[in-house]
């Protein structure tokens, strides 16, 4: 593990010395809609409660900034957490020019452990995106250019003969790093594409019989150009269904245009850019993001949420289980982000889109093509599910 940064000094000191990124948190109110804040309950609390590490009293968002138990995480308040999640948003946001609800979302799949589909037009930032991931985290990373003739042990390894020792010996691949892009995936075969599906799954790979676990954390950040399909082996929906999020950058803005052509040379900026967070950093907020408090209503709103994709009438294969799972981990990165140690509605719906649209079948099938046929069916979703009003009152009680 490398050393830890000046952002890891939040969690040491008293409230007055820390760093500004945690206050600006305060400052923007966690970045909580105006009906979020609402529904929170503000209480004055006592002084023998204040003296109790182990209450369990709501706090107001400025409470949060100034009340952290360091015993494991076993508080409810955040303001560590989400300030190392805005210092990688802020740090991809310097190099990338996207939309800043899209890399909330890419870091939301990284911390909670997923992997990441991004399919777009060429030029838009693809690349761009994963390695500007991977340096903001500090994490080893590796770039695989999948073509036609790409084997399987060109992304897994082989056991050659090694002619000093006259012993076979395992020869790793390009799999075993940190975050491993994989650059049109769906030009690559089927064959070499299956050689993902255990190291996405199990984090692990098999070769000549024998097991080799990799890195962790471990992250596959796969691009696909949907449009440019000649001589392409479009992924098969069980292999779809590994990927937590998949998200599309689109075209910028006028202003992040103009930023992008005063910029000299973006790789420089790229091969530049510093950790904005440390390797325990990240392992501190991974594990905070596994430990997010779901109410039962939450978990039925998701529930309610997958089933309904099975019933709408332009879906031919609904949601799995799978998508289940992944739709509520993306929701509580998404929690941490906001500053919340539960999730809400708000953080589900937010990540449905992404975490459902690749999964779903049409019946058209138009569900290969950019994604927006399926969009707009999961938006239909929500929009046919009744939300929970009671959420955030319960996720108040755990805290």
């Amino acid at each position: 593990m490398r050393g830890t940064t000046w952002l890891s000094m939040v969690l040491r000191g008293p409230a007055e010395v820390r760093c500004p990124l945690a206050h600006r948190l305060r400052d923007q109110d966690f970045h909580r809609s105006p009906a979020c804040l609402a529904s929170i309950p503000h209480v004055t609390p006592s002084p023998s409660q204040l003296d109790d590490p182990t209450s369990t009293l709501a706090e107001s968002p400025a409470q949060l900034d100034t009340e952290v138990e360091l015993h494991q995480g076993e508080t409810a308040s955040t303001p560590v957490e989400t300030a190392l999640f805005h210092a990688v948003v802020d740090a991809v946001n310097s190099i990338v020019f996207a939309r800043d609800q899209t890399i909330r979302l890419a870091v939301a799949c990284l911390v909670s452990g997923g992997h990441l589909l991004v399919e777009d037009l060429p030029g838009l930032g693809k690349t761009t995106l994963a390695k500007a991931l991977a340096r903001a985290v500090g994490l080893s990373f590796c770039r695989l250019q999948c073509t036609a003739d790409l084997l399987p042990a060109d992304i897994v390894g082989a056991t050659v003969f090694d002619l000093e020792s006259r012993e076979p010996k395992f020869r790793a691949g390009p799999v075993f790093t940190n975050i491993l892009m994989a650059d049109e995936l769906n030009r690559a075969s089927p064959r070499a594409q299956s050689a993902l599906l255990e190291a996405m799954e199990e984090q692990q790979v098999t070769v000549d019989g024998k097991t080799t676990a990799l890195p962790n954390p471990f992250m596959v950040i796969a691009t696909q150009n949907p449009f440019d399909s000649a001589g392409t082996s479009p992924l098969p929906h069980g292999q779809r269904d590994r990927f937590l999020l998949r998200l599309s950058l689109g075209y910028p803005d006028a202003a992040s245009m103009d930023s992008l052509l005063a910029t000299p040379d973006r790789s420089d900026q790229v091969a530049l850019l510093q950790p904005a967070i440390s390797e325990d950093d990240l392992a501190q907020l991974m594990h905070r993001v596994a430990r997010v408090h779901v109410a039962p209503a939450a978990r039925a709103y998701v529930i309610a949420i997958v089933r309904q994709t099975h019933q709408h009438p332009d879906v031919k294969v609904g949601a799995s289980p799978r998508a289940a799972i992944s739709l509520l981990r993306a929701a509580k990165a998404m929690a941490i982000g906001s500053g919340r140690a539960y999730v809400i509605p708000e953080d589900v719906q937010s990540a449905s889109a992404a975490a459902l649209a690749h999964r779903v079948l049409l019946e058209t099938g138009f569900d290969l093509l950019p994604g927006n046929e399926a969009e707009s069916v999961i938006e239909e979703v929500l929009h046919a599910v009744p939300v929970p009003v009671d959420i955030e009152q319960d996720g108040a009680a755990q805290r």
